[in-house]
């Protein structure tokens, strides 16, 4: 599933710069802007964690077969403090509950800079 979302981003990617490389001549010398904006994009934070299925169970360790503390919904915001292999340890700000969920389900989306 992850490596499907992956080729879909790659796709897309590609499908938006190629209007770019095509647009500029071989004789067009870049801009001292067009590369400050490189690495002005850098300095962009984060978007915040995301669930990516309509509810995930929150367990006490990083394991499918440990306790279930809570359920984390799609709506609800949360925050990650640290990850341990594939699991993201969060705390719900809805309901307070911390404890691991599988980061299948939890993602973070980056904010993409294309100028």
């Amino acid at each position: 599933m992850r490596s499907t979302r992956i080729a879909i981003s790659a796709a897309m990617l590609g499908a938006l710069a190629l209007p770019v490389l095509s647009a500029t001549t071989a004789s067009a010398a870049p801009t001292a802007a067009s590369a400050l904006s490189a690495s002005d994009c850098y300095d962009h934070p984060y978007l915040p964690y995301a669930v990516h299925a309509k509810a995930v169970t929150i367990r006490s360790k990083a394991s499918s077969k440990s306790t279930a503390l809570g359920v984390l919904y799609k709506s609800h915001k949360f925050t990650v403090s640290k990850k341990s292999g594939n699991w993201v340890y969060i705390t719900d700000k809805t309901t307070g509950v911390k404890g691991w969920v599988s980061g299948t389900y939890v993602y973070r989306d980056v904010r993409m800079c294309l100028d």
